[in-house]
């Protein structure tokens, strides 16, 4: 499905695809995405019916952007920043979903790393780490993970409440220091 919101993206030259905030126009081209993407419900249980709520929470301390494919216009995948904290520890957590027919095709890598740029750019969010929590066993995603040069930090049981159980997740992480082309550390005020 064509994606009718606004297409206020963020790209880069060679990017197969953009990212941008969310709008109400989205809501069905979302659920349709997310119905069709069968294979997310084993890792996150997503509600085809959210996108509502998610553009309500936009604020200081979640984000959500859409990955538009830019040749077809279709919506590709989904990335939240949310836990935004700031002061002194400036982190952030990373959330994505890459939709059919798009997933496996290197659009969420290119993606990832334009929210990442923004997510460490002074004249963006401006945070200094950004850590990835990933279930063990959905290798898709950590292979992602460690694409993106996020480093595993560890292992935590029964993290997260998804499908009816408590689940194990492996973390990842990186600093603005650890990621190209950003800019210099940003410190707290």
């Amino acid at each position: 499905m064509e994606m009718t919101g606004a297409m206020d993206l963020y790209t880069v030259p060679g990017c197969r695809v953009g990212v941008r905030a969310p709008t109400g126009a989205d809501v069905a081209a979302s659920a349709e995405a997310i119905r069709r993407s069968e294979h997310i419900s084993r890792w996150n249980p997503a509600d085809p019916n959210d996108l509502p709520d998610l553009i309500r929470r936009q604020g200081d301390t979640f984000r959500t952007f859409l990955v538009v494919d830019i040749a077809e216009r279709g919506l590709a995948g989904r990335i939240n920043v949310s836990n935004i904290v700031r002061a002194r520890f400036c982190n952030a957590t990373l959330g994505y979903d890459a939709y059919t027919p798009y997933a496996g095709t290197g659009r969420m890598t290119e993606a990832l790393a334009l929210v990442i740029d923004r997510v460490f750019a002074a004249d963006g969010l401006a945070l200094h780490r950004l850590e990835i929590n990933v279930q063990p066993g959905n290798d898709g995603s950590i292979a992602l993970a460690r694409r993106m040069g996020f480093r595993h930090e560890g292992f935590t049981p029964r993290m997260l409440f998804l499908n009816d159980a408590w689940r194990d997740h492996e973390r990842f992480a990186l600093t603005a220091e650890e990621w190209p082309g950003a800019e210099k550390t940003i410190l707290p005020s």
